[in-house]
């Protein structure tokens, strides 16, 4: 069944705000939780968090207090949702337990996206980035059992393989090199704008909450191996808000945000297992049409233009958290040795990221290599789920 989020109407704003009862939302139960269920509310944090910090950017844009007066009505209800969709996380559950569900949303989130994307140069945008996160995750496992005593296979529960991906300490690269080119906007395919929106937004909300989180630990390791990642993290954002076209207005982008919120709103309703969260994706999704309602006006009122000349007639096939274990380790297999170049990747190291290298390492090894060697100590082997057999790059496999 199709679904044109333009044809349907939802909740009229004024019917929006809820009270304290109604945002007190019972938390999942870590332990007997569907692991996507978690992800998808990470993804929707992320998703939320962009959307209010970018009616904050407009905001601060405009010199028409019309205009700012509707961004802070319809923002508040934006905020409202990210608090209860974040909140529905449990507070028993450690910042590094949080951080392995953060890993799991990039790879399994930026896998699909990859395997859907239409367009070339984006889809290899999205699998290059993918190979990090995976790479991440696999620290922060082997940091996970040093420093609880605990497997992360109670969190990803066999979903997702923990295995070495491109070693962190090559995801250092020279600033210059993580601007992609951007696709045209008005040629490109109206899914790759969402992709491109959705896995930006992801990205820096795992950005952000590293850069918080992580000077909250006491053990050294901890708190440097989350400083390493954290500044990767920033390489994403760059490398994947590159790829959003910047000739797009801003109320172009405005629509582009709540059709986004529609599309991964009706996605997740669709297959979510528990009927509490369920409940909440599908209030959002009525909120949101509003917004998306409202944000149309305001493009025909202030950009001349109708919002159907930019968004798809239909929703896309729905947004699906699910194993993508098989396309990772093709992934594995061919594109572990890249790095970037400009605005395109190469095999071969090159002056540039071997001087960054130099400069960000300066001789030592980084706090993503230290980890693994305080966990061989420890244990005497690595933490690793390799579910699906081996290692793909014979270098990479346990010894």
């Amino acid at each position: 069944m199709t679904f044109n989020p333009l044809e349907q109407r939802g909740i009229p704003l004024d019917r929006q705000i809820r009270n304290w009862r109604e945002l007190n939302v019972a938390p999942i139960d870590p332990d007997h939780c569907d692991p996507y269920t978690r992800c998808r509310i990470i993804t929707m944090n992320g998703i939320e968090v962009e959307a209010i910090m970018f009616s904050h950017q407009l905001a601060r844009n405009t010199v028409d207090p019309e205009v700012k007066r509707q961004l802070a009505q319809t923002r508040y209800i934006e905020a409202q949702q990210q608090k209860a969709v974040n909140w529905l996380l449990p507070g028993v559950s450690s910042v590094l337990e949080t951080t392995i569900a953060y890993e799991q949303v990039a790879v399994d989130l930026t896998a699909w996206v990859a395997r859907m994307e239409p367009d070339p140069y984006l889809k290899q945008a999205y699998q290059f980035g993918v190979l990090e996160d995976f790479d991440h995750l696999y620290r922060y496992a082997n940091l996970y059992e040093m420093i609880e005593h605990r497997k992360a296979e109670s969190i990803v529960e066999g979903l997702t393989e923990v295995m070495p991906g491109r070693p962190t300490k090559f995801h250092h690269r020279h600033p210059a090199d993580n601007v992609r080119d951007p696709y045209a906007k008005d040629e490109t395919n109206p899914l790759s704008k969402l992709h491109a929106l959705t896995i930006m937004s992801a990205e820096q909300q795992t950005m952000n909450f590293y850069m918080n989180t992580g000077p909250t630990y006491m053990e050294p390791i901890a708190r440097q191996l989350y400083q390493e990642i954290g500044l990767i993290e920033e390489e994403h954002v760059t490398h994947y808000e590159s790829l959003v076209d910047p000739g797009e207005t801003w109320w172009e982008q405005l629509v582009n945000h709540e059709y986004n919120e529609c599309y991964l709103y009706y996605s997740f309703m669709e297959q979510e297992s528990d009927p509490k969260v369920k409940a909440i994706w599908e209030l959002h999704l009525n909120q949101e049409l509003e917004h998306l309602h409202i944000a149309c006006d305001l493009m025909r009122r202030h950009d001349g233009r109708d919002p159907e000349s930019v968004l798809a007639p239909q929703l896309p096939d729905v947004l699906t958290f699910e194993p993508n274990k098989a396309y990772l380790r093709e992934l594995l297999d061919t594109q572990i040795d890249l790095t970037t170049l400009g605005a395109g990747y190469v095999r071969d190291a090159h002056e540039r990221f071997e001087k960054m290298q130099e400069q960000i390492h300066g001789g030592e090894e980084p706090p993503s290599e230290r980890v693994m060697t305080q966990h061989d100590e420890m244990f005497g082997r690595e933490y690793r789920i390799e579910t699906e057999g081996e290692h793909p790059d014979p270098a990479l496999r346990e010894k």
